[in-house]
């Protein structure tokens, strides 16, 4: 079985006061911090296409117009041992361009070499994802299934929004 990219390169995080988040093409994540013994009926979260709300215990954490829109009935969240809520939104844009510099509209934004190599991190996913897709007869000198794998690379040039367009290549 296959492990998803992030899993196999890891993940960029943006720190906050409350926890963290992070993202890979399709999805944002967002991992609050809660006291230890908090139960489900504590927590309070009200996910919208662009906008979210988290309350623990009667208490705001986190509240605010999203930075890009998401798909509202995909949006779930959790909470893990009682001490940590992991909120997953699907993004509407799934494309390696739409990094999201920060995660509300004016809070939470990641510093530059945070957005930098959360950048990277999209550009590769979706590198990996098209190779994998691409007619082998383009790589005859390979094996049948050739199974990129880009989690270890490392990029540089342009891959800023997403780096080059390869959606021209023989299909």
């Amino acid at each position: 079985m296959s492990v998803p990219f992030e899993e196999r390169s890891g993940v960029v995080p943006c720190g906050t006061p409350w926890g963290r988040w992070y993202q890979t093409l399709e999805e944002v994540f967002i991992e609050v911090q809660v006291p230890p013994g908090t139960r489900a009926k504590d927590v309070c979260c009200n996910l919208q296409s662009r906008h979210i709300a988290l309350s623990v215990r009667g208490r705001e954490v986190l509240q605010g117009k999203l930075f890009d829109s998401t798909v509202t009935d995909e949006g779930t969240w959790t909470l893990e041992d009682r001490k940590l809520i992991r909120i997953v939104l699907m993004k509407t844009n799934r494309d390696a361009g739409n990094c999201w510099t920060s995660l509300l509209e004016n809070e939470y934004a990641a510093d530059p070499w945070v957005q930098d190599q959360m950048q990277r991190k999209l550009t590769l996913e979706r590198f990996q994802r098209e190779a994998n897709n691409l007619p082998v007869k383009l790589f005859s000198y390979l094996p049948q299934n050739p199974g990129f794998d880009f989690s270890g690379a490392e990029i540089s040039g342009n891959y800023s929004k997403g780096g080059p367009d390869f959606s021209s290549l023989e299909k």
